[in-house]
């Protein structure tokens, strides 16, 4: 084994504190360390030229570089080291900058013994690694979209005028969605069905996209690049390539009227119907729910369409990704006594309001009191209903509600200017494009606005309804009479959502809605490798923003599946089936269901694995392990870190890759200062920290460990950091047991943009085991691996 060691002045950013002379001479005199080279910046071309040379000059086979953050250049480095024939995974890179003489900039002796320790660190753990090889395997190209309305119609167009084949799965007899059944769209106020209908009827005419509607995913198997979906396509009793479309003789003849859904059961439709006049497939369906089989559509029928005897049909298709865009679902206002939905007619909800203003709607676009059958003189909209309410389990707000209300006030308004309308509301939310002035626009069209929970709605005396609010504007409690009440209701999750994100292993928020990897960095990608989830499946938004995050998960589509092949991240978990006792605790353990246990042996699908390692310290036996973080490379690290003990107290930190390193890196580039006394250790996940880890580095001689992750609810990992956390309370009690005061382990939950509290709790942590005193005075001994 022949190790180089780069050590980057990086001008003076380095070298100003750190004395790189004695650094050097330390670092001469390791074991296994063949060359020791100082370069003012090794990310330059000198640099890199150098790193080569050496390489094919001096048959370097491992090579560290002390620079700074691995987050910066860790990719070049591997380039380089590719370029000279070198395996790109014998590859170190030490923190000396960010985490070391930006943060230790007035103790120089101190910095440079830090430096040392962790080239020392460096230097143990690249003795361990091996050589790693990136696998290819081939990926089905087909993209399958679950959910035809805007944001699924918007994926697979984008999908499929780039040339690749899409599968579009679809509950309703129509594609749609919710959008078909809007009048119009704020903030341009634009026929919501002239700007849709194209759209749908490019889906069914376009060569690449194959329409399933009417149907169900009955199961999702395999992984990314091969998943092999099982569905259900539900009989409509009309042989599509037949009907013509001409409802009007089919369903003239059918006796059964029902409640139309599609006009939110304001309206009434027959049994066999159109659900909406631009549906597509432009084919009538039968509800088998309510026909009565007495054959008089099939008779009238000109097109010989009708098949009473038509079964359900199961398909089977392979794709390589999926796109998840199920939408969401009204909240149901009756949930909500206190406003008297289903009890009093002449309260509606938005979406039925959306119906009675639709030309195609159950009154023809007109606006009327439901008992009264007559032109409303005063409309109330209450918002909220169903959001930002934590007595229906709601409390987020459901974004699109206030924008709504105004639509539709503004519609009222212009059809009937004489007529009083109110919107009372706890906050308006109006941020995005045109929003605020679409605000003020419905103010000056006379729209009052009044800031105050609605309180209930009663029956007055007289017949008529009256509002119990609070003006909190005016601090006043006020009563009112209305002729119509129209609920803002809220989004729930659809009812489609639970079963896909079943099959899939998918996870879900708080509030319902499926769960996106990041935020901000990834946000339309699953936690499950090539998933992607777009539009209101991963909570409430505007259509606009469905459209686009439609797009971006067909672009994420064709950038995954673009080349036929994937690589296999070398960094995937391994399993050692000799020790392997089928315990099925890792398969618990992952979040990402790419574990199982078959015959006896616990299996990973090394495509799927995220490599958060959370499995491995899961395992009781030490049968799984990360090849970019063995258990071995990560022991070494830690008694490197303690094979001289300079300074009083030392720590041992164990930082997660995302946020808690790149806070302490954060800290760095702001030159917040903190003591000297720890030494980092960076994992993937802190669900990666083993409890051994933690015992080897106490029974050791640290003096404290730090185990650090992202904020509970933000893991990269979905729920690594709770995983981390239940190991480390139960730690907690074992260090007692065997006499170790629990404050020798601290666990925080530090966002990448904490820099300055990771400093902080470095200081007070210090002060803590200052008074705590030294470990040696508690350890009663015993081996780490008990």
């Amino acid at each position: 084994m022949r190790i180089g060691v780069y050590i980057c002045h990086c001008g003076l950013n380095i070298a100003s504190v750190i004395n790189m002379d004695a650094l050097h001479e330390k670092v001469e005199q390791m074991k296994g360390v063949e060359l020791v080279k100082d370069i003012q910046f090794m990310c330059s071309d000198v640099g890199q030229d150098a790193l080569m040379d050496d390489i094919e000059e001096h048959d370097i086979d491992r090579v560290l570089v002390a620079a700074c953050t691995p987050k910066l250049h860790e990719n070049t480095f591997k380039k380089v080291l590719e370029r000279a024939g070198l395996n790109t995974y014998l590859l170190e890179i030490v923190n000396i900058r960010e985490q070391c003489s930006w943060v230790h900039m007035d103790h120089h002796d101190m910095a440079t013994q830090k430096a040392f320790d962790l080239i020392k660190m460096g230097v143990a753990k690249l003795s361990l690694l091996e050589p790693l090889r990136i696998r290819k395997i081939k990926a089905n190209k087909d993209v399958l979209v679950i959910g035809g309305g805007v944001a699924g119609i918007e994926a697979a167009l984008t999908l499929a005028d780039s040339g690749t084949h899409v599968y579009m799965v679809e509950k309703e007899p129509t594609i749609g969605g919710k959008m078909a059944l809007l009048n119009e769209v704020f903030p341009t106020n634009d026929c919501s069905i002239c700007v849709l209908a194209p759209k749908m009827t490019d889906v069914q005419n376009h060569t690449n996209i194959d329409l399933f509607t009417y149907s169900e995913i009955k199961d999702i198997s395999g992984s990314v690049g091969n998943f092999t979906v099982k569905g259900i396509q539900n009989p409509r009793y009309v042989i599509i390539d037949n009907c013509k479309g001409c409802i009007d003789e089919c369903a003239r003849v059918c006796p059964v009227d029902i409640s139309n859904p599609f006009d939110s059961g304001l309206g009434k439709t027959k049994a066999i119907n159109m659900p909406i006049p631009q549906a597509i497939p432009q084919t009538a369906f039968i509800n088998s729910d309510y026909c009565v089989g007495c054959g008089l559509c099939k008779q009238a029928c000109p097109a010989d369409a009708i098949d009473f005897n038509m079964k359900a049909e199961e398909f089977t298709f392979t794709v390589g990704a999926v796109i998840v865009a199920t939408g969401y679902q009204g909240f149901d206002a009756k949930r909500k006594e206190e406003y008297g939905y289903g009890v009093f007619p002449d309260v509606l909800t938005n979406m039925e309001l959306e119906r009675l203003l639709n030309a195609s709607g159950p009154t023809r676009g007109k606006v009327v009191v439901p008992s009264t059958k007559e032109t409303p003189k005063k409309v109330a909209f209450i918002q909220c209903v169903g959001s930002r309410d934590e007595t229906v389990g709601n409390p987020y707000c459901s974004r699109v509600c206030c924008m709504s209300s105004m639509k539709n006030a503004q519609m009222i308004k212009e059809r009937y200017p004489d007529t009083e309308v109110t919107i009372h509301y706890i906050d308006i939310r109006a941020a995005g494009e045109m929003y605020e002035e679409y605000y003020v626009r419905s103010q000056m069209m006379g729209i009052d606005f009044i800031r105050g929970k609605v309180a209930e709605i009663q029956i007055d005396t007289q017949g008529k309804m009256l509002l119990r609010y609070e003006d909190t504007l005016e601090c006043t409690l006020c009563q009112e009479n209305y002729d119509l009440v129209v609920l803002a209701t809220g989004m729930e999750p659809s009812n489609t959502t639970e079963p896909i994100a079943r099959t899939l292993n998918l996870t879900k928020r708080t509030d319902r809605f499926l769960s996106i990897a990041h935020p901000k960095m990834r946000p339309v990608d699953a936690h499950i490798n090539g998933v992607f989830i777009a539009g209101c499946a991963s909570g409430p938004k505007e259509i606009q923003v469905s459209i686009a995050q439609g797009s971006a998960s067909a672009a994420r589509s064709t950038r995954l599946l673009a080349r036929g092949e994937l690589e296999n991240d070398p960094f995937s978990a391994c399993v050692d089936a000799e020790k392997c006792i089928g315990c099925r605790m890792c398969e618990d353990t992952c979040n990402f269901n790419t574990i199982k246990v078959i015959d006896g042996k616990a299996v990973v699908d090394e495509i799927s694995c995220q490599t958060c390692g959370s499995c491995s310290a899961s395992c009781p036996v030490d049968a799984i392990d990360m090849p970019h973080s063995t258990d071995a490379q990560i022991k070494a690290q830690i008694r490197a870190a303690l094979e001289v003990k300079d300074e009083f107290p030392l720590i041992i930190a164990f930082l997660c890759n995302w946020c808690s390193y790149a806070s302490a890196d954060l800290a760095g580039t702001s030159r917040i200062q903190y003591p000297t006394n720890v030494r980092i250790i960076k994992v993937m996940c802190a669900g990666r920290v083993d409890p051994d880890f933690v015992l080897e580095a106490l029974q050791g001689g640290a003096d404290g460990v730090i185990v650090a992750g992202c904020r509970l609810d933000e893991c990269h990992y979905i729920i690594g950091n709770y995983d981390a956390k239940h190991r480390m309370d139960n730690l907690k009690e074992v260090l007692e047991e065997i006499g170790l005061d629990q404050r020798r382990l601290r666990v925080e939950w530090i966002s990448a943009a904490e820099g300055e509290r990771f400093a902080k709790t470095i200081e007070d942590y210090v002060d803590e085991l200052t008074e705590l005193g030294p470990v040696g005075s508690e350890l009663q001994g015993g081996d780490p691996d008990e």
